[in-house]
This record gives structure tokens, C-alpha cells and sequence, in this order.
């Protein structure tokens, strides 16, 4: 095989398994409370910023940086479905997502207000490894494996404890589950908590990838929601699955075509998928 060819590859499951954090925690949120967030790259932006913040104003170690972005951004998923989601709940699903793409305005207004329109960098970039023929970018590669680690720590959360089990009974049927002692209001709670963790887990993952600046969750946010789409809409595993596959499709389409062309042959995947199976690849 060409060495290009399998770097490339190779760079696609790197980069789906970075896709696949803002997935799980999009379909965890929608499994579970029924709402789609619409600003929820916009929450990893923010995770971004306030990563760069603390290493690069506030002279924080970049651990500690990274410690201080996961409860920043969980309490803001909190705060979301307090004001936001919760009032909503019983309206139409029209009028849940104008209110979520109206948070997602607002954080972008106030990223640009507070930091402005230049894109910052955290300034942290690791050698690349060689392994055989192929080099793999150390940063990518450390992300990769922290965000296997984070989707099995969150498998495991949901497998063992009980708030996991009633978040899994609540997604497979909210109606009955308040009858047998499970508190919906608390576990979609929990549920947001953990949304939005895991929303400051890419955030994490990506500050040290990509410049920040008010509009970088238009460059990730649409795929992230086509995959969710793709994967069934809600089904955790599925939308693990085509967060590699997309990340496959996308970095192999660069190297046959280019950048652009390659989300062009990715959102055609999608369209010809959402034909065959209306409801995702690995629907149930």
C-alpha cells in the first residue's frame, strides 16, 4: 500500500476518535432529555477559550488548565438545560432548537465581544513518530488515546453505576421509568453534567490542534451533527462507529482530492446513507 495512502488512514481514525467525544456527548443529551443542542460546538469553543486563557494569560500549567475546563463547561451544559432546555421541554422540537441556535448566537457574540476575531494559539505542538514508512503527529496521537480512554471511562459509568443505569433506562423509555422510583428532572440533569464534560474534553483535545477563535464550531459543529445523524440519532455505539468512519472518509478524500473536496465526498456519503437507511447505518 502506498505510505501516503495508510498515513492518511491513519490520520482519519486519529481524527474520528477526536470526532468521537462532542458525538457521544451530543447523543447522550438527545438519548436522554429528547433535545437536540444545537450550540454544542459552541460549548466546546468556549472549553477552548478557556483552556488558552488560563495557560497562556493566566500562566496556569496546561493540566491545570485542562482540570479547570471540564467543570466550566459541564456547569455551563447545566446552566443550558435550566434556562434553556427545561422550560422547553414540552414544546415542539422546532422550538427547542431555535432556542438552542439562539444560545449558540449568544456565546458567539460574546466570544467576539471578549476576545475579538484573531485566532489564538496555545503554542503546544508535540514531534511527530515515525512508525515504519509513516509519521504520526504526536499531538493527534496523545488526543486519539485520551479520547478512547474518556469514551471508555463513560461506557463504564453507564455500564456499573446506578445513575448510568437510569440515565440508559430513561433514553429507552422516559414514560415508564418515573413510575418504577427514577427522578426524569435529576437525570436529565446528570445527563447535561455529562454532556457538557465531555464537551470540555474536546475541548481539550482540540485547543492543542486547532487555533481558537469565535467561529472554529462551524469548522467542526456541522459533521460532529452528521455523524450523530449517520450513526442514529441517540445510539451511542453508532455514532462512535461513524466518527471513525467519517474520519476515515474525510482524511483519505484529502489525499486523493483536497481538503474542500474531501467534505464534499463526506457530506455526499451522508446524503446517499440517509437514503439507504433513513434512520442511520447502525440504527436499531
Amino acid at each position: 500500500m502506498d505510505p501516503f495512502l495508510l498515513e492518511a488512514i491513519v490520520n482519519g481514525i486519529l481524527l474520528g476518535g477526536v470526532f468521537a467525544l462532542p458525538v457521544l456527548g451530543l447523543n447522550l443529551v438527545f438519548g436522554v432529555v429528547d433535545v437536540v443542542w444545537l450550540c454544542y460546538a459552541e460549548l466546546v469553543m468556549v472549553g477552548m477559550y478557556c483552556v488558552w486563557f488560563l495557560h497562556t494569560q493566566a500562566g496556569w500549567p496546561l493540566i491545570l488548565a485542562f482540570a479547570a475546563c471540564l467543570p466550566v463547561v459541564a456547569m455551563l451544559g447545566l446552566l443550558l438545560h435550566l434556562l434553556v432546555v427545561k422550560p422547553l421541554l414540552g414544546s415542539p422540537p422546532i422550538t427547542q432548537v431555535l432556542a438552542t441556535g439562539g444560545v449558540l448566537f449568544i456565546l458567539q457574540g460574546g466570544a467576539m465581544l471578549t476576545f475579538g476575531t484573531d485566532f489564538r494559539s496555545l503554542g503546544v505542538e508535540m514531534p511527530p513518530m515515525e512508525v515504519g514508512e509513516i509519521f504520526v503527529s504526536g499531538t493527534k496521537l496523545v488526543a486519539f488515546v485520551a479520547a478512547l480512554v474518556s469514551a471508555a471511562g463513560l461506557w463504564a459509568f453507564l455500564k456499573f453505576t446506578y445513575v448510568g443505569t437510569a440515565i440508559r433506562a430513561i433514553a429507552r423509555d422516559r414514560e415508564v421509568m418515573p413510575l418504577m422510583g427514577v427522578d426524569p428532572q435529576r437525570i436529565y440533569l446528570v445527563a447535561s453534567a455529562v454532556g457538557g464534560g465531555l464537551a470540555g474534553l474536546a475541548a481539550c483535545l482540540l485547543v492543542v490542534q486547532l487555533d481558537v477563535h469565535p467561529f472554529i464550531g462551524l469548522s467542526f459543529g456541522p459533521i460532529t451533527f452528521m455523524i450523530c445523524v449517520m450513526g442514529g440519532l441517540g445510539n451511542m455505539l453508532g455514532g462512535f462507529l461513524a466518527a471513525f468512519l467519517m474520519g476515515v472518509i474525510i482524511s483519505t478524500g484529502g489525499f486523493w482530492w483536497n481538503t474542500e473536496m474531501s467534505y464534499v465526498v463526506a457530506f455526499v456519503f451522508f446524503i446517499v446513507v440517509m437514503f439507504a437507511r433513513p434512520r442511520g447505518l447502525f440504527a436499531r
